[in-house]
């Protein structure tokens, strides 16, 4: 026996429709890269949404098909989301911090058919375009001769295509710390899950009273999911193609910014700059600022102090790109107002509890379920409507059994719910909110001459989370400095990757199987001070 409600397909379309329709005059803000502000709204949004879907159907794109994007944060890429999943296609959006043959690898592997940019990237997209093999249509964002004729071009009558709510919508790659990257496929019910878990109070508390300004790039981790929770509260949306401090902090305070979403990166610059202001005499400020979501890495806890001490709330996110991505919030606690300050800022410095929809469990090696005590330490793994399955395209699942997703961390479930990170079973690196692959760093070091064994881990660092140092062990007689060490892998990896110092030691702890001991490596240099710091 069937239910008796209506049929109501969870389609990502309705999103786009809702804020269309009963917050369409509510204003979309975007400031692009040359000081120019252009401001539209949801109405307006939802029109080149359906214009673009138009002309990709024309262009005879198919359900599932995937449209790539290489842009920044502006409303043209929002309309871009709508449009690809409207005509039944699958918006893809990738990560303009990776490498060439990342990009290659990617664009490939998704079968991209159109590439949507932002005209800044000309000169990488050149360099790619030979290596593109599928990639039919490409499409500046801000040329009046390409997107702007296109909206030309197209009048915007057009149906949405529908169809089953797993059908596909967003694909987004991990960083590929090991290996190529994976993809991660989103269904429109997974999307329309998450999107009406976001914009609950313990989450981003967003309603169309709120003006959010996401620094979260739209290329990173699905912008968080607030595009989507964006439409389904009706949100003003304030963007920024750049991310420099005093664009921001003017942004905050002329539009009225009350929630913000980054990673501490940027809030640790905006705490410089309006140290800056304030000493000059300048408004420092935040303006009506009350919600600020840091993810991406974990935040330390002066940055928390700083902006509680403002009166802002402080959501600290944890999530992946396999979580869509939001797994845990910190979030205020039913005895919050008995609380001191200190007592809440050490609740928000932890990694938070799920929300409704999804559930944490940790586990020992043996895959035997810990208690939430909060003091026993193992994998942390989760599952719900929202979290990855399958890597797009791969032939096996990437869960066990019962759903359960690894994902690569260790840590402490206590008694109320609350999670905290206290490790990483991943030999990865987490450096202003991206990914440095440690294994593939250390494996490009045993190939400078001289060096016989390495390992590469993260320490602390105030701006960027943590930047990796390089243990290294010498071959019998050879001579190595620093400095070869460092002009070798200034060869073979990113700048971004380079290890801040290298580090010459007799030996490296292994395990019986002859594994380096990452672990032991990260407690034993746990308090380690980089020398660019010992005077800061």
């Amino acid at each position: 026996m069937l239910g008796c409600m209506q049929d109501w397909e969870l389609r990502v379309t309705h999103l786009i429709d809702y804020a269309a329709r009963e917050h369409g005059p509510r204003e979309i803000l975007t400031r692009w890269a040359d000081g120019q502000i252009e401001r539209t709204n949801w109405a307006g949004v939802a029109l080149e949404a359906r214009k673009l879907a138009q002309a990709f159907t024309k262009w005879g794109l198919k359900p599932g098909d995937r449209i790539a994007t290489f842009a920044m944060n502006h409303h043209r890429h929002l309309a871009a989301w709508y449009g690809a999943i409207g005509c039944g296609g699958v918006i893809h959006t990738v990560n303009i911090r990776l490498f060439d043959e990342d990009l290659i690898y990617i664009m490939n592997h998704a079968e991209d058919r159109v590439l949507m940019y932002d005209a800044q990237f000309q000169p990488i997209i050149d360099r790619l375009k030979p290596h593109l093999k599928t990639v039919e249509h490409f499409i500046v964002f801000d040329s009046d001769d390409s997107y702007g004729a296109l909206m030309r071009d197209m009048d915007g009558a057009f149906d949405w295509v529908m169809g089953d709510e797993r059908d596909p919508c967003m694909l987004c790659y991990t960083s590929g710390t090991t290996g190529n990257p994976k993809g991660v496929l989103y269904q429109h019910r997974s999307t329309m899950l998450h999107a009406m878990a976001e914009i609950a109070p313990s989450i981003f508390d967003l309603s169309c009273a709120a003006v959010l300004l996401p620094i979260v790039p739209m290329f990173h981790a699905a912008s968080w999911g607030l595009p989507f929770a964006g439409a389904a509260a009706g949100v003003k949306f304030v963007f920024s193609t750049t991310n420099d401090a005093p664009t921001l902090h003017k942004l905050m305070r002329d539009e009225g910014v009350t929630h913000s979403a980054g990673v501490p990166t940027v809030w640790l610059a905006m705490f410089q700059h309006l140290d800056a202001t304030a000493k000059a005499g300048g408004d420092a400020s935040l303006g009506k600022l009350r919600l600020v979501t840091i993810g991406g890495s974990a935040a330390p806890r002066a940055m928390i102090e700083r902006l509680m001490k403002q009166g802002v709330r402080v959501a600290h996110a944890w999530g992946m790109t396999e979580t869509s991505p939001i797994g845990t919030m910190g979030s205020p606690t039913p005895n919050w107002d008995e609380l001191t300050l200190d007592e809440q800022i050490d609740i928000v410095c932890k990694q938070g509890r799920v929300p409704f929809g999804v559930e944490l469990r940790i586990v020992d090696d043996e895959d035997n379920v810990l208690p939430r005590d909060g003091t026993s330490s193992g994998r942390l793994q989760i599952r719900g409507p929202w979290v990855v399955k399958r890597y797009f395209k791969a032939e096996a699942d990437a869960v066990d059994k019962d759903q359960w997703f690894d994902t690569g961390d260790v840590s402490v479930i206590h008694p109320d719910g609350t999670m905290q990170i206290t490790d990483r079973a991943k030999d990865v690196i987490k450096s202003g909110g991206e990914w440095i692959s440690s294994v593939e760093l250390e494996n490009a070091a045993v190939g400078c001459p001289g060096v016989a064994e390495a390992a590469a881990i993260g320490v602390s660092h105030p701006k960027w989370d943590e930047r990796p140092i390089l243990l290294v062990v010498k071959k019998d007689g050879a001579e190595l400095s620093e400095a070869d060490v460092t002009a070798y892998l200034a060869s073979v990896v990113a700048k971004w990757w380079l290890p801040d110092e290298v580090l010459f030691v007799d030996g490296l702890p292994h395990t019986g199987t002859g594994k380096i001991q990452k672990a032991e490596l990260r407690k034993a240099y746990k308090d380690y001070k980089l020398k660019a710091l010992a005077g800061a």
